[in-house]
C-alpha cells in the first residue's frame, strides 16, 4: 500500500465519537447494529475493528488505485472523492462520499482497490479491517445485509446517471440527492455547501464545466435556487424533485 494510503494519527485530536452506549452520529454502521439490538457496550468487539484515521487535508489520498485492498472506511467529517485516471490521462470522478458514508466497498471483490480516493477538505475516517468486519458480519446477520445495500446503492447510483438524461435533470438529481443525503445524517436538507469544486460536479454528471454553472445560473434566476459562491439553498424543492424524479425513482 502506498505511504500516503490510510495514514495514522494521534486519535486525541480527534472529536469525541460517543460513549459507551452511544455511537457516533455519523457512524455507517450504527443503524445497522442497533437493529441487531446491539448498542456499543454490547459490541466491544467492533469498537476494537475501528482505527481512527485523520486529520487528512485537501489532495490527501485515502488510497490509490491499485494499492493492497486490507480495509473499508467510514467518513466521519469531511469529503472523499473516489475517481480513475484513463490511459490518455483524463480523470473520471465516480463519485462524493459524505459523513456516515463508506469507500472501498467496489475492492471487496479483488485484491486491490480499483480506483483512488482523495480527501476534497479535512476529512476524518474510521478504517475498518474488512476480514475482521466480514467475521463480525457472520454474528450480526444485519450488518451483512447493510454492506450489500450500500453496495447496491453505489452500482445503482451509477447505472442511473447513466442514463440519456438532461443536463437540468442531472443537476437536480444530484442536489436533491446531496440533499437527502446530508438530511439522513442530521444537517440541513435545504442550505449546504458543496464542497466539491463545479469542474468535479460536472465531470461526475459528464456535462461540461460551463453546463453546471449555466444551469446554476438558470436555477437561480427562475427563483429555484439561491447560489452564494458554494452554498447552495433549495428553495422552491418540489420544482427539482419533479425534474429529478426520473432519475431517482423515487
Amino acid at each position: 500500500m502506498s505511504d500516503t494510503a490510510f495514514p495514522r494519527t494521534d486519535r486525541r485530536i480527534l472529536a469525541d465519537d460517543g460513549d459507551a452506549l452511544r455511537f457516533c452520529s455519523t457512524c455507517a454502521f450504527s443503524q445497522a447494529c442497533l437493529a441487531e439490538g446491539m448498542d456499543k457496550n454490547a459490541l466491544l468487539d467492533l469498537h476494537v475493528l475501528v482505527e481512527h484515521v485523520g486529520p487528512l487535508h485537501a489532495g490527501d489520498h485515502v488510497f490509490r488505485e491499485g494499492d493492497p485492498f486490507e480495509a473499508i472506511a467510514a467518513v466521519r467529517a469531511g469529503t472523499v472523492k473516489t475517481y480513475v485516471v484513463d490511459r490518455d490521462g483524463h480523470e473520471h470522478v465516480l463519485g462524493f462520499h459524505l459523513p456516515g458514508e463508506v469507500i472501498g466497498l467496489n475492492a471487496i471483490d479483488g485484491h486491490t482497490y480499483p480506483c483512488n480516493a482523495i480527501a476534497l477538505d479535512t476529512v476524518m475516517l474510521c478504517r475498518f479491517s474488512f476480514p475482521k468486519i466480514s467475521v463480525l458480519a457472520t454474528r450480526v446477520p444485519g450488518l451483512q445485509q447493510h454492506l450489500f445495500r450500500l453496495l447496491s446503492r453505489d452500482i445503482g447510483n451509477a447505472a442511473l446517471l447513466a442514463g440519456d438524461w438532461s443536463a437540468d435533470q442531472r443537476m437536480a438529481a444530484f442536489l436533491i440527492a446531496l440533499s437527502r443525503r446530508l438530511a439522513a445524517r442530521g444537517f440541513s436538507a435545504d442550505r449546504f455547501q458543496l464542497t466539491m469544486a463545479r469542474t468535479d460536479i460536472a465531470n461526475y454528471l459528464r456535462l461540461a464545466p460551463e453546463t453546471v454553472s449555466r444551469v446554476l445560473k438558470r436555477f437561480q434566476d427562475e427563483g429555484v435556487l439561491k447560489v452564494d459562491r458554494r452554498e447552495i439553498e433549495l428553495v422552491k424543492r418540489a420544482q427539482l424533485e419533479a425534474l429529478a424524479a426520473p432519475i431517482l425513482r423515487h
